[in-house]
């Protein structure tokens, strides 16, 4: 067989897996309108972006958090846009409460058609200052709250044999990152809970989709939990999260999200930076070891600080807010974290 002749015969078979998945990414999709959408954490954040496109293409939404007065500014916020909008009191590490929120979306809303796992929390210092209290936060909420809601949902959905559930986990889940070892030890798990959740679903007509956002400009970094040296941490994070160059547009990425979910898609990673992170992971596992080792000795030192936990709002510093965090502070006032 000639090279030319090969090339050709590799290029056809490419070409037939693209149009094979196009075509059925257009069988799986999904119309929004009328559909009973649950977003835990949506008072806030990406997941109040979320909820606002969803309100915006008919959905009937229910947003979940514990903060009751955030609450009740997110349901005035998505109620102002037109949306059907049900807001209710949510601990996601409770699994009672989660029974408990879930039965009142069904009875005062209706089934729920689609589910996605927003709610997070995030520990950003030297894991010489960690606590254990906080992996068990973070695990509780980013593995043990999807599950919970999953498992809260799951009787309607089969039982109809029809559903959709969006995991946020993050690049954090794939590539891990200095100073956060809670979120990614948490995030990893999800990754993997979520992967699982779909082989076994789609049988029954439920597509799980895993989502791997790199950092997005919601302005959720004024409630980042700081450890160590407060000011210096809130700052390179702060900072992060507010560039063009290194944060995503929350609008731009909770669309893609959504786009992701309608098409029933398997997962999706967010952003150029997080992709290449993820790519090279997989690639050169080692190398990404190796730089991730140079990075933790260039950020802030846990000499001289002690255990203490101050939220970003708490930690403001000549850095942030300054010109380089003031794209992620309007997030922040734009999307109900001030």
């Amino acid at each position: 067989m000639s090279k030319t002749s090969a090339t050709w015969k590799v290029l056809g078979g490419v070409g037939a897996v693209l149009v094979g998945r196009s075509l059925l990414r257009r069988h799986r999709k999904l119309d929004l309108r009328g559909k009973v959408v649950v977003v835990t954490g949506g008072s806030r954040g990406l997941g109040l972006v979320l909820a606002r496109e969803l309100v915006a293409r008919g959905a009937s939404v229910a947003i979940g958090a514990r903060d009751a007065a955030e609450l009740e500014r997110a349901r005035m916020d998505l109620s102002i846009r037109g949306g059907t909008v049900h807001a209710g009191v949510l601990d996601v590490t409770d699994r009672d409460s989660v029974g408990r929120f879930i039965a009142e979306v069904q009875d005062e809303v209706g089934a729920i058609d689609i589910l996605i796992n927003n709610a997070g929390v995030i520990q950003v210092g030297p894991l010489a200052r960690i606590a254990l209290e906080d992996f068990d936060r973070a695990i509780a909420t980013h593995m043990y709250g999807p599950l919970y809601a999953t498992m809260a949902v799951l009787p309607s959905m089969r039982s109809r044999r029809a559903g959709r559930i969006v995991n946020i986990a993050s690049i954090g889940g794939k590539v891990a990152v200095p100073h956060l070892a809670p979120y990614s030890a948490s995030k990893f798990g999800l990754v993997g809970m979520s992967t699982a959740m779909r082989q076994e679903l789609i049988a029954d007509g439920i597509y799980v989709t895993t989502v791997c956002p790199g950092l997005m400009r919601t302005g959720s970094q004024r409630h980042a939990q700081l450890r160590g040296n407060h000011e210096a941490e809130y700052a390179w994070f702060g900072v992060s999260a507010s560039l063009p160059g290194t944060s995503m547009n929350a609008e731009r990425a909770a669309h893609q999200i959504i786009e992701a979910m309608v098409h029933g898609d398997a997962e999706l990673t967010l952003s150029i930076p997080a992709r290449a992170a993820a790519l090279l992971a997989g690639l050169a596992p080692n190398l990404v070891a190796e730089i991730g080792g140079v990075i933790a000795r260039l950020m802030p030192s846990a000499a001289h600080t002690d255990r203490t936990m101050k939220e970003g709002k708490d930690a403001e510093n000549p850095l942030a807010p300054s010109l380089l965090t003031r794209l992620g502070d309007l997030a922040a006032a734009r999307n109900n974290e001030v």
